[in-house]
């Protein structure tokens, strides 16, 4: 892991970690993530494939023709775009993809037309992105007991909407 700074287009510096992580170009027409602006946290994953159309409801599995070697003690998260999520209709079925640091296969996305009309992509398009983040690992304890709290055992709406 590196800690570096970055100078922004305004001159302004923007420190970051960087961490190498290693990307197997599983098809010709693959791209490597990249990151739109200096600041973002997600990169930009790329669909591998010729245009693809979604119908109303369908949800497909989109290949980037990447493979990736995640470090231990870190996740992919896929997140949606939000360009084409609320011009298009188009982002992840599951909301959040999870990539494990131990899984060595192709990042595919499963993405989900919500809209009411046929939507596509085209080969090169940018249709998801993925932030790596660390994470904790629970060990799971039964309890006959919770600690009490203010809020208890309320949920689904139980704070109020105000």
């Amino acid at each position: 892991m590196i800690y570096t700074l970055f100078t922004n287009k305004k001159g302004g510096h923007c420190p970051k970690l960087l961490m190498e992580l290693k990307i197997k170009k599983l098809n010709k027409n693959a791209t490597i993530p990249s990151y739109a602006s200096l600041s973002a946290a997600g990169a930009d994953l790329y669909s591998c494939e010729e245009e693809i159309s979604f119908a109303p409801g369908e949800t497909r599995l989109v290949h980037t023709g990447i493979a990736m070697q995640i470090p231990n003690g870190y996740v992919g998260l896929i997140y949606a775009r939000s360009g084409i999520a609320t011009k298009r209709g188009l982002a992840p079925a599951n909301k959040v993809g999870v990539i494990d640091s131990d899984y060595r296969g192709e990042i595919m996305v499963a993405l989900h037309n919500h809209s009411d009309k046929v939507a596509s992509i085209q080969a090169g398009e940018r249709i998801a992105q993925i932030v790596i983040a660390p994470y904790i690992t629970a060990d799971f304890v039964e309890s006959q007991t919770l600690d009490e709290t203010e809020r208890g055992d309320g949920g689904f709406g139980s704070t109020g909407v105000k």
